[in-house]
């Protein structure tokens, strides 16, 4: 017998009603309430200015912001680090050479790198720059090969990063691996192959070893091919399912808001994550899609929208079991300096 079968025998039979009345009502509530997965965090406010259009990489549990924009200055070449076990930011050496801003920004090994971005002198970059956090020093490698640009996607991949679209006047497509232990002179090859469209403002995410390319902008219109690449097969680029409802199924029926440019993604147990950013239109998104490449399909329902101000050219890091997403933009005055945290297998009332 439970303790309330036991409240209710002992009691009297109007005492019993009244009880059970409240038992009703609270099932209904629960029965009633909406509830939506994902909890958004508020995190330790970055500590720079506000600013957006910064670049970003991830190295262990320590997440690294460097340049951008803040609507004051020329641009930024201040570098901060993000420890995301102890939720704090620390300022690090600043970056040498152009300031800049809509630079790319990857990791390889305990090493990050930046190439690319825009200086209004000097408008479109290819240098390159090597981060190290143990010795907090920058050192200069080799320009990027594909030219000067700026909005370009990069990523790393076991030992070597990847870089490639972009805008320099023109959209482009092409992609260079980079390879830090190569002699001055040869650290850029180019990588072909990649059959999508021209783009900038795309994003990338990388789950067990392969690379994932979503997203982006062509002649002021989003881009909805969905691209795989794997350095380690002989035919490395693979196109996946569009990341719009172009088909004549119905998996992707509901697929109305996952292009986008200017957004962020991010990985948390096999799993990646997209959201911000905005469409070809202007329109920005708070939603955030998750996609599970065992099954080549994405997932938007029932899912907490970002709880910060809607943005684009955040920066995120990613550690394979935790998300952060911090600064970015709004329009052409709103600059962010917010840190926020996504909680997946949490759940919000509505």
């Amino acid at each position: 017998m439970t303790g309330i079968e036991k409240t209710v025998t002992n009691r009297s039979g109007a005492g019993a009603l009244v009880l059970c009345a409240i038992l009703f009502c609270l099932c209904a509530c629960t029965e009633d309430a909406s509830y939506t997965a994902g909890v958004w965090y508020r995190r330790s406010d970055f500590d720079g200015v506000a600013r957006t259009d910064a670049a970003g990489f991830t190295i262990g549990n320590k997440g690294y912001i460097c340049g951008g924009y803040n609507g004051k200055t020329t641009r930024l070449a201040d570098t901060w680090e993000y420890d995301i076990d102890n939720d704090w930011w620390t300022q690090r050496a600043d970056m040498p050479g152009t300031v800049r801003n809509a630079a790319t920004g990857f990791p390889v090994g305990n090493k990050g790198y930046i190439t690319t971005g825009y200086n209004p002198d000097q408008k479109y970059l290819a240098d390159t720059w090597e981060y190290d956090p143990e010795t907090n020093t920058w050192r200069q490698m080799d320009d990027f090969k594909g030219g000067a640009r700026y909005y370009a996607l990069g990523f790393g991949i076991d030992n070597y990063g990847y870089v490639g679209t972009g805008y320099n006047d023109n959209y482009l497509k092409d992609f260079y691996r980079f390879d830090p232990t190569a002699a001055a002179g040869s650290q850029w090859t180019i990588v072909n192959g990649f059959g999508g469209q021209k783009r900038q403002g795309a994003t990338a995410f990388v789950i067990d070893g392969k690379a994932y390319v979503c997203g982006g902008q062509n002649n002021n219109s989003d881009v909805s091919d969905f691209w795989r690449f794997d350095p380690s097969a002989a035919t490395p680029w693979t196109q996946l399912r569009d990341i719009a409802n172009t088909s004549d199924d119905d998996y992707d029926d509901d697929y109305t808001s996952i292009v986008r440019s200017y957004g962020v993604s991010f990985v948390i147990d096999g799993k990646a994550y997209l959201t911000l950013g905005s469409t070809a239109g202007g329109s920005y998104y708070s939603n955030y899609w998750i996609y599970d490449p065992e099954t080549d399909l994405w997932e938007g329902d029932d899912l907490t929208a970002f709880e910060g101000s809607t943005r684009i050219h955040a920066v995120c890091f990613s550690t394979g079991i935790r998300g952060i997403i911090a600064t970015g933009g709004s329009g052409s005055s709103s600059y962010f300096d917010d840190t926020w945290e996504l909680k997946p297998y949490e759940y919000e009332e509505e």
